[in-house]
Order: C-alpha cells, then sequence, then structure tokens
C-alpha cells in the first residue's frame, strides 16, 4: 500500500476531526477563530494538506509528554506565544508568534523527525489562524513564560538550525569550583536523550566536553535548557554550543571519555577507572543542578525549572558511578523476573523492597550498563505504569542470609545463561537501541512462519501493525502498536523456546516497517 493512500485511511476527516478536539471537556478551548466546520465539511474526505499557519498540529506523543517538553519542539524556530494538550488523543496545538517560525519549524521537522522521550511524533499545520485559550489558565501561562525564559530575543534562527544538524555538543566549564566528572555531565543530559559519547579534556586551562545524544534534536534540547546554568549553587556553569563533529571517536572507557554503547572498550594505559567516591560526594549538593527538588528555583532559572518539571533534568542527587539501580513505580503484580530483561547489559541481581513492593533494586555488571539502561528505561510505561530509574547509593544487591526467608523477594542471575554481554566484543553491544514499537527478531526456526509470529505476539497482549521477514528468515521485524506493548512483548518472549531448543531472540529496532 502507498504511502498516500495510507495516510487518507488512517486521517480520512483532519479537518473536521481537528474541530472536534477543540470541544473535548479537557480541551479547556473557549473558541477557535475561523469558526467550526459546517456538516458537509464533516462528510467530506480530504487529504490535501492545510496551508501555512502560524498553529501547527503535532501528533502521536508519548502519554506522559508534558506541555514544557512540547514547546521545546518550537524554541528554536521563534517565540511560541499559546499551546494548547489534548492528553486524552495525544495531541497538541503549538501557536508560534509569526507565520514565518511556523513555516521554518515544519520544513525542519519535515527532514529531522522529532522526538519527544525517545518517541516519534508528527506535525504539519492546523487548519486554525491563532488559539483562543481560556485566559484563565494559569497554569499553562507559567508554562510558556518559564520556558520562554531561555529565547534569546538575538537568536539567529538560521544558524540554530545549520548547527542543529549535528548530535554533538561542545560544554566549557565556567568558575569551576568543584570538579565536574564524566559521569556528572552524562546524569544531567541523559534527561533529554540517550547520551551516546562523551569525551573530556582541558583547554586553554578550560575543562571542556564533546557529548554526543543519538538524536541532533536531543542535543537541541539540552542546549536550549541548560545553557548558562550551574551544576553546582554559584559555580560550575555550563557553557554549551553545537559542536561541528557529528560523530565521536573514542577509543578507551575510563574517567576521559566513555562510549556507553561500547563498555568492552579499555580503559587504556595509565589512564584509572572513574573512582566511585568522586560524582558521590559532589551529586549530594543540596543545592546543586544534580540536588534540587522540584519547586526550589534557586540556582535555576524559571526555564530549566520548566524542563527539570518535564522530569529531564537529573534531580535525583546519586552517585554517578554506582552499578545498582533504584527503579519504582512498578507495577506490583509483576514478578522481579519480569523486570530483568537484559537489554541493556547483564543483570546480575534484583531485589523488590519489603515495605515499598513497588520499587526495586536491579545490580547490573558495571555502572556502564547502569548508565545504559537509566537513559533508556527511566520514563517508559510499563505494564500500565511509568517507571523510574535512578542511580541506587548502593554499590551491590545483597543476598538473604542463610536461612533467611525474604519471600522471595531476591533473586541471583549471576550464572544466568541469557545474559548477552559476556564475550568481549560481541554484536551485542552494536545493538543497543532505545525502547521502540518495532522490535528485531532472531534466531527463527525455518519452519515458524510468519502467521505464527504474528500469533505469539498478539497472544503477549499487543496488536500487530505490521510484519517483515529478513532475506535469509531466520530473522525479522515486528511492530507493535505502541512502545509499551512492545516492551511487555519482548519481556515475556524473549528467550521464548520455539521447539527443538531453538530459543528466538528479541530487542529492541532502530527500523521501522
Amino acid at each position: 500500500m502507498c504511502l498516500t493512500v495510507y495516510l487518507f485511511l488512517l486521517f480520512p476527516q483532519r479537518g473536521s476531526e481537528e474541530l472536534s478536539m477543540y470541544n473535548s471537556p479537557n480541551s479547556g478551548m473557549s473558541s477557535i477563530s475561523d469558526g467550526a466546520s459546517n456538516g458537509s465539511d464533516s462528510k467530506k474526505l480530504r487529504v490535501e494538506e492545510a496551508p501555512p499557519s502560524r498553529v501547527i498540529h503535532i501528533r502521536k506523543l508519548p502519554n506522559e509528554a508534558s506541555e514544557a517538553e512540547v514547546i521545546a519542539l518550537g524554541l528554536p524556530f521563534g517565540k511560541v506565544t499559546n499551546i494548547l494538550t489534548l492528553k486524552g488523543k495525544n495531541q497538541a496545538f503549538l501557536e508560534m508568534g509569526t507565520e514565518e517560525a511556523a513555516i521554518t519549524m515544519v520544513n525542519y521537522y519535515t527532514t529531522v523527525t522529532p522526538h519527544i522521550r525517545n518517541v516519534p511524533v508528527f506535525i504539519q499545520y492546523s487548519n486554525h489562524k491563532e488559539l483562543k485559550t481560556d485566559a484563565s489558565n494559569q497554569r499553562t501561562q507559567a508554562v510558556l513564560q518559564a520556558v520562554s525564559a531561555v529565547q534569546s530575543p538575538s537568536s539567529d534562527v538560521q544558524e540554530i538550525l545549520a548547527a542543529a544538524s549535528s548530535p554533538v555538543l561542545r560544554i566549557i566549564i565556567d568558575n569551576m569550583f568543584y570538579p565536574v566528572t564524566l559521569d556528572v555531565l552524562q546524569q544531567i543530559f541523559s534527561k533529554f536523550g540517550t547520551v551516546m559519547k562523551i569525551i573530556t579534556f582541558t583547554k586553554n586551562n578550560q575543562f571542556q566536553a564533546l557529548l554526543q545524544f543519538s538524536d541532533p534534536v536531543n542535543a537541541q534540547q539540552a542546549k536550549l535548557a541548560l545553557d548558562g546554568q550551574n551544576i553546582y549553587n554559584s559555580c560550575c556553569t555550563l557553557r554549551i554550543d553545537f559542536s561541528k563533529l557529528v560523530n565521536l571517536n573514542v577509543k578507551y572507557n575510563n574517567d576521559k571519555s566513555r562510549d556507553y554503547t561500547r563498555p568492552e572498550l579499555p580503559a587504556g594505559d595509565g589512564q584509572p577507572s572513574l573512582d566511585p567516591t568522586v560524582a558521590a560526594a559532589f551529586s549530594k549538593d543540596s543545592n546543586s543542578l544534580l540536588g534540587k527538588i522540584p519547586g526550589a528555583l534557586n540556582p535555576l532559572s524559571a526555564a530549566a525549572a520548566a524542563a527539570a518539571a518535564a522530569g529531564r533534568v537529573a534531580l535525583a542527587g546519586q552517585a554517578g558511578s554506582s552499578g545498582v539501580l533504584l527503579v519504582s513505580n512498578l507495577n506490583e503484580e509483576v514478578s522481579n523476573t519480569h523486570m530483568n530483561t537484559r537489554v541493556y547489559g547483564d543483570v546480575q541481581r534484583v531485589k523488590i523492597l519489603y515495605n515499598k513492593k513497588d520499587s526495586a533494586l536491579i545490580q547490573m555488571s558495571d555502572s556502564n550498563q547502569a548508565q545504559l539502561a537509566m537513559s533508556h528505561l527511566n520514563g517508559q510505561k510499563m505494564y500500565g505504569k511509568i517507571i523510574r530509574v535512578t542511580l541506587s547509593k548502593h554499590q551491590t544487591v545483597a543476598l538473604p542470609r542463610d536461612g533467611l526467608d525474604d519471600q522471595g523477594l531476591t533473586k541471583d542471575y549471576a550464572n544466568s545463561p541469557l545474559h548477552r554481554f559476556k564475550k568481549p566484543g560481541s554484536k551485542n553491544f552494536q545493538n543497543i537501541f532505545p525502547p521502540s514499537a518495532t522490535l528485531h527478531l532472531s534466531n527463527i526456526p525455518q519452519d515458524v512462519t510468519e502467521d505464527d509470529l504474528r500469533l505469539l505476539f498478539s497472544n503477549a497482549g499487543g496488536t500487530v501493525k505490521a510484519f517483515k521477514f529478513f532475506q535469509d528468515r531466520k530473522m525479522a521485524l515486528i511492530q507493535m502498536s505502541t512502545v509499551e506493548e512492545a516492551i511487555q512483548a519482548l519481556i515475556d518472549l524473549h528467550n521464548y523456546n520455539m521447539g527443538g531448543n531453538q530459543h528466538l531472540r528479541v530487542s529492541f529496532s532502530k527500523s521501522t516497517i
């Protein structure tokens, strides 16, 4: 089926559907400037695009997307003057200050797919020329004012757009009263997207770093929210620009450089691994960017506070080098075996907290794997609940003493045959991707058909949207209807016995069908 026919079937009545959303009781909308659609319009199947408008229609937002994150999409292109979110429909409308700014935004995102919380979103012009929302909605106005504080009137939009094609940021630390470690940077910047690589160095007597995201849009959002902010109270100021580099070449994993996609890299001659006590000592500063609690604005600017409220700034204040994760807001009906997904590292031990059954400690093989898992899984929806993943202050998960019954709350997976990352240089290190609706299947028996796999994944509780075999039919891609369904399917079906002691391998894919 060609793309135009697919879009025609998927969105047959875009104009009338868009108007109907404004009448939603949850929208807070009072009126639309160009009036309502008449009855005949609602019966027309229209596939033509709306003409340029300063109102942008954003679709397929993740359920947990905040207003601040939506506004951040428009920040590089000009002033954002209004926003309307339709939570129940996973959509939003963003009003730009000028039509020219909206055109620049749509043109840019036509070539670079925007993401919010690692989920691709879709942007197009709205049929309406302006938004007229309830002026009494103080919360929306407060978010607009806070996020708009990062906008510089003198910003050259074209310069920003040209630089924003790079996922690499150049970071300079001014007034560096306290040491800033590689892991401190990773903890702060990972809330804006997946941090792939970091290189730190000293130039002109200033501590600097190059930090690479998986997506240029994540780099753009991080720069807008963090440039000029203090890591610690009144010192260690972040000065952030886009780098001309588009990819970093990291040879060693140590306290100077790190490739989070290749934990097997050597430390290098004479280069020590990161001291576990360094990041912990400074992340405990209650007046720092790392230790700030929501609602306390000093020393954060209002814009950075808005980003923090969106869950993107590292606020936990945990040690930056622990191999143990604290996972909270879990579905209590899910056993600890279900948490052991093994996608981003080799899980050694899992312990559900006795007095807080919706929380667990998960010990990975090392701190690199813990960082990788945290950056990919924090904020994801699993079994109906949005989980929170932070680094724990614990260095290990203790097993229960001999003879002590802990009601099965602690599991030891150290000798599990399912570990993916034991072998140095394994291809598994090169196939680590953020959670997505598309899954990669491998080790498929020759006699297994597409219908067999569709049925298997449908029975896991999801809806299969698309399927594609690779040429050798030993591998395939399968697309679920949501990222949450894909996560659940991976948990349930990775290592599934397909018969003849042949076990299915399931991982997230960077490709789409």
